[in-house]
């Protein structure tokens, strides 16, 4: 991901997509991006059910990001 990318993505909103157990354990969130959605593993201090609405506050790299729900 290049660094307009990881900009682009930061404040966005996004919907998990597979469940995020809280604290170093990722799960998966949908990020509407580009005309189109892609997906990135995601990190968030609480756990997340599938379905929550969050906000992109970080990007760790390798398609990863730290999310908080909204």
């Amino acid at each position: 991901m290049s660094l307009s990318d990881s900009e682009s993505v930061v404040g966005r909103k996004a919907s998990v997509s597979f469940p995020i157990p809280g604290g170093e354990q990722p799960g998966e969130v949908v990020v509407r991006i580009r005309g189109g959605s892609e997906t990135y593993m995601a990190y968030c201090d609480e756990a997340l059910a599938i379905g929550t609405d969050v906000v992109v506050l970080a990007d760790r790299g390798a398609r990863c990001l730290t999310v908080t729900p909204l």
